[in-house]
Order: C-alpha cells, then structure tokens, then sequence
C-alpha cells in the first residue's frame, strides 16, 4: 500500500473536520490522508497551518503537490472528485443545488453551536451576551424545525453532503450541548439520526469523550 500522498489538518473535537473524515471513510479513501492533530482557537493561531493557510482554519488539506485548500466545503468538494464511486455532492441540476443548500444550511447550525461554545467556554462570564447566545440557539431551532418538516424524507433516500453535513451537526450538538434535548422537540430527525449514527463512518470519526 502506497504512502498517503496528502495531509489533513484537523482537530478531533472540530465537527467541520469530522465532515471530511466522514466523506474520506464513505469513498475509502482514508489511506490517502495522513491526519496531522492542530489545536487552534480564535486567540489561539497554528503557526505552521497559517504558513499556507492564511486565516488559520481547519480543516487544512495539503494536497500532493504541497499546495492546501481550507475550508470543510471546498475540501469536500475536492475530495469527491478524487474517488471512482457515486459522487456525494451531485454534478449538476436541481439536485445538486437543492443538496448544497441543505449542506449550507446544517453547516449555519454548527457555525451556530460553535459561536455558543465559544462565546460560553472562551470568554468570561461577566461579558458573555445573553441576547447574542439566545439567537444563537433560534437559529439552530429554526434550521432543525426546516429539517424536521421539510428534508427528513430526502435526507434518508442517500447518504451524501447534506446528510453527512447535518449529521455532523447534530453530533457536535450532542458533544457540546448535551442538555439542549433536541430530540424531543424533531422526532423524526431523531430517528434519522439514530439510523446514521451506527453506520461505520460515524462510528470511526466521534468526537473524543
């Protein structure tokens, strides 16, 4: 077996990183990455990922030819295009748009649940802004009421970037904010969930405890 020809930037905890490691599992492509652990925050820049990376983000892929692309999106993208299987971002039409969208729309969720944990685990208690945190949480309600009434039926016909995206989301949900008790409140995206989260893929990638 050939020695991974590209590099990943990414942190275990990140759910954006665990959308790559997702896609890399579902088109076997895992051999081709070597994974290289980056602990970065907002106040916290990697010295060695901004070289090529200029806003420090991760996931981070250095490519073959030493070049890096960055942001989860545009690695997906990438990737997708590397594999011989079905593609998990569909190439053209209606599909394609409507699958990105939904992949756009899971990602507003984490973007979401990542400001909350920053803005609750980074800054200190006295200037923490309620208002801000409360709209913060609306916009995930929103996002996941649309899942549950609009997307669920699509989201179960194939496992590709907005399943993987949402399901990524919903996880990050359960690692960072345990007691939001989202189940209760979307039955039918609970279910799905439950059905995506046994799959080989989502097993491999879980957040650390």
């Amino acid at each position: 077996m050939s020695a991974p020809s590209m590099t990943l930037y990414y942190n275990a905890a990140s759910p954006f990183a665990r959308k790559v490691l997702i896609l890399l599992h579902e088109t076997g492509q895992t051999g081709r990455v070597s994974l290289k652990p980056v602990n970065v925050t907002p106040v916290n820049p990697h010295t060695d990922l901004c070289h090529e990376n200029p806003a420090g983000k991760i996931p981070a892929l250095c490519l073959a030819d030493n070049n890096v692309i960055h942001d989860s999106r545009v690695i997906l993208d990438y990737l997708d295009r590397q594999h011989v299987g079905n593609p998990l971002i569909p190439n053209e039409g209606s599909a394609r748009w409507r699958r990105l969208t939904l992949a756009s729309l899971a990602d507003a969720v984490l973007d979401a649940a990542v400001l909350i944990r920053y803005e609750t685990f980074l800054r200190p208690e006295e200037k923490r802004w309620t208002e801000w945190l409360d709209n913060q949480h609306e916009k995930i309600a929103r996002s996941l009421a649309y899942f549950e009434a609009e997307a669920v039926t699509e989201l179960s016909s194939h496992f590709d970037i907005a399943s993987i995206s949402l399901a990524s989301a919903l996880g990050y949900l359960d690692f960072r904010q345990p007691n939001l008790g989202w189940r209760s409140s979307y039955p039918r995206l609970a279910n799905w969930y439950y059905e995506v989260s046994q799959r080989p893929s989502m097993l491999e990638t879980q957040p650390p405890a």
